[in-house]
Formats: C-alpha cells, structure tokens, sequence
C-alpha cells in the first residue's frame, strides 16, 4: 500500500488496544475490574480481556488491536494509524473538562383505559394465548393506555415497585421505552415454577416473550423458564437478574435471527468469560426457528395447524 509497507502494516496490527491505552492515554482509562476498563470520554467503550466494544455506537471489534480503535474511535486514516503505530507517536490527549450530568428523566405511566380490549385484541390477533394475556394484566405487568391504546408492557424491581415500561402500538410500528425507565428492569414473565427453576431465556420483545411462552403452553418442544425481554439490544436487565438469581445456572438466547438480534447474543455470550460471578452460567442460542422472531414461528406453527385443522402433539417439533 503506498505509504506503508507491508511489514508495518503487519507489525502495526499486532499491537494490543491496552498497550497502547496504557503507554498513551492512561488518564483516558478506568479500571472496572481486573480486565475490564472503560474510557472516561467514552463511558460506553469497554475494553476487556483483549478485545472493545464501544456499546453506544452498537460497535464491536474483535481484534481488540490499537490500529482498529485509532481508525474508528480517533479518527485517523489507515496509513497515518499504522505509521502512528509503527513509529510509537504519541497521541496527545486532554481530558475533557467534567460536565455537570443532565438531570435524569422522571419515569412515569401514560394513563391507564377503562378496559384493555383493544390490547387483549391485539395480542390474540398475533396469536398469544388468552390466559397468558389475562394473567400478565391481573399481575399488573401488561395495560392498555387511554389516549392511543398502546400496549404498555412494565418491569417491576424487587419491591414490586414498576420501574421500567413500553409501548408497543396496536397499530403500524410504533415503540418505545418510557422516559426514565430502569433498563435493569424489563418484562419478565415467570415459570410454572419459579422455586425450581434454573433456566432464563432472553428475548428482545415483550411480545417474543409471549409467544415463547404460548408455545410452551401449547406443549410444544420448549422448556418451562423464567422468560425477560430487554427492550432492545441492552444486557443490563439480563446481568441484574443473573445478579438477583443467582440459582440460574443456564441462559438460553432466544434473541431475533438478524444482526442485531446476533450482536445482543454475543454480548449475552460474553458475560460468562468476562465476568467471574457469571461463569456458572452456561449460555445457549435458541434463535428463533422459524422468520426472524418467536413471535413470526409462533404465528407460522398456528397457520400450519390450521391449514392442516389437525391439534397440536406434545412434544412435537418446531421445526416447519
């Protein structure tokens, strides 16, 4: 390549992101654990056990070199990083002046329907089973809102207190978290039974959860399982409640057969290598056997059934 030779290039990619770190940004580094830092301008960039992630642009390397994070993180271009490397010029780095943090949002419920039809409506018209539905609304984790009759899905922490929600449209693609939720906190729906159980599958939607847990009653080939949704591609809610059952010994990812759905089970993956108090827990892809969510194999499996207008048998695969 014109600038550089192939030696350095070669030379440069060997040189490991905390070397570097250590050697020319060390006041730009904070120790979280024994292998794990963050950067202090860059509180979402996370460097562990060889290899960095930068959480908030949902970007991931796994290489871990210097080169790459001098590149997309400084901005340099290839030949002036592998120089830069190849050379050991240094950097400089001035610490931004602290900024005093933005007032966190006050977490509060839209208004609650005098009845949830339009929402039970919804939800049966995606094929999740009525009881299901029924028992998430009396446990208070599943309302419709007056003034757009959103599904409004909630997590509750360990007082029973709601600290997290969202909203899913009955109609279009609207979604979103509530301002001020509690990521820790997300739509959990709990086993048959919950003094026995070991077993946590994760999902993205509150609706995937759902259907997961549809098919399980329709005694399909599915385990019985605490089941969480995230509400989107953050892990916090899975490490608190690794971190809250600590009897859990596995995790089955049953995030959505996309990108994104892929990058948040690796993340999941991860958790058990980089964090000693998770290393029990053996994790598991379950992707979604058929489309891209459960919520999709839930719906196919119903179609089949009904196309073949012959009962559902125990145990039967999923599998279409």
């Amino acid at each position: 390549m014109p600038g550089v030779t192939e030696e350095q290039i070669a030379r440069a990619k060997q040189v490991d992101i905390l070397e570097y770190m250590q050697r020319h940004e060390p006041g730009n580094l904070v120790r979280q654990g024994p292998n794990r830092f963050i950067l202090r301008n860059h509180d979402s960039f996370v460097i562990s056990n060889g290899k960095w992630c930068w959480n908030s642009r949902d970007y991931g390397c796994e290489t871990g070199t210097a080169l790459n994070y001098l590149i997309d993180v400084r901005g340099l271009g290839f030949v002036d990083a592998v120089r830069t490397l190849c050379d050991d010029i240094s950097l400089s780095y001035e610490p931004a002046p602290p900024k005093s943090p933005p007032p966190p949002k006050k977490f509060g419920l839209p208004p609650r329907n005098r009845n949830n039809d339009r929402v039970i409506a919804y939800l049966r018209g995606r094929g999740i089973d009525r009881e299901l539905i029924d028992a998430c609304i009396a446990s208070g984790i599943l309302y419709e809102s007056a003034t757009y009759h959103n599904c409004v899905f909630t997590g509750k922490n360990e007082q029973e207190k709601t600290r997290f929600g969202c909203m899913r449209g009955i109609k279009g693609d609207f979604r979103r978290d509530l301002d001020g939720s509690d990521k820790r906190y997300g739509f959990l729906l709990p086993p048959a039974a919950p003094e026995r159980c070991h077993r946590l599958a994760v999902m993205e939607a509150p609706i995937d959860a759902l259907s997961h847990q549809t098919l399980w009653k329709m005694g399909y080939d599915i385990p019985d399982c605490w089941r969480l949704a995230t509400g989107g591609n953050s892990i916090l809610a899975v490490e608190h409640f690794l971190r809250q059952h600590p009897e859990v010994d596995e995790c089955l990812v049953c995030t959505d057969a996309d990108e994104v759905g892929e990058r948040l089970a690796r993340k999941i993956s991860a958790l058990t290598t980089e964090q000693d108090e998770f290393a029990h827990v053996a994790v598991g892809r379950a992707a979604p056997p058929v489309g891209k969510d459960y919520n999709n194999t839930l719906q196919a499996v119903l179609q089949t059934e009904r196309e073949a207008n012959t009962p559902h048998r125990h145990g039967e695969d999923i599998s279409l």
